[in-house]
């Protein structure tokens, strides 16, 4: 069975905790020399944010890729983030996942519901928005699905829109559900270093 793959990849990972703010914060490092950063709120145990990093081709930290959680704007120096600011006008696509769904909110799409059309194309393994009035289009997938090599379901899937935010929801699968039940017991056995001491602790 496919499921425990990922789990085991998890498992095997070398992690470290820190609870900081509110948040239980975890960093898995892989044998591949992947690095994955989780945020879990403390008291509800909800994902708030996952990043991943990558060595780059000089051996080097590469930059943080947001998964999950508020897209990071570039860190540019303060006259150049000044000059040069992405327009507060256009889309803004993030991800942000409750206990039952995985959850996308694109601010900015000012357009009526029934412009918009979300499905999934089964063979490209991704979702995708398009708008009748031709002004927004964007594809994306779902890594947890992937990583778990679970198929995609129409059903799952539905969006509504309001305060110019379009929010689309997936229904988890049970897999994922029962997959994260278990994760979430294994990282409540890892030793948190206690609000900002610094370095984290490992297990």
């Amino acid at each position: 069975m496919a499921v425990p793959s990922w789990l085991e990849r998890l498992r095997a990972a070398s992690k470290t905790a820190l609870v900081q703010d509110g948040k239980r914060k975890i960093h898995y490092l892989f044998e591949d020399g992947k690095e994955m950063a989780e945020e879990y709120d403390v008291k509800t145990g909800q994902l708030v944010s996952r990043k991943w990093r990558e060595k780059n081709t000089l051996g080097g930290s590469g930059k943080w890729q947001v998964e999950v959680g508020e897209p990071t704007s570039p860190l540019l120096g303060a006259l150049e983030s000044e000059l040069i600011k992405e327009s507060s006008s256009n889309p803004v696509f993030m991800r942000k996942d409750t206990l039952t769904t995985f959850q996308w909110r694109i601010r900015n799409l000012p357009y009526p519901k029934e412009v918009y059309s979300v499905s999934v194309e089964k063979e490209q393994r991704c979702c995708v928005i398009r708008t009748t009035n031709k002004k927004y289009y964007k594809k994306f997938s779902i890594p947890d699905l992937d990583r778990y090599q679970l198929p995609l379901d129409a059903a799952a899937l539905s969006f509504t829109h309001a305060n110019n935010t379009l929010i689309i929801t997936y229904q988890k699968p049970k897999e994922i559900l029962a997959a994260e039940e278990q994760l979430q017991k294994e990282l409540k056995k890892i030793k948190a270093a206690n609000n900002g001491d610094g370095d984290c602790k490992t297990q």
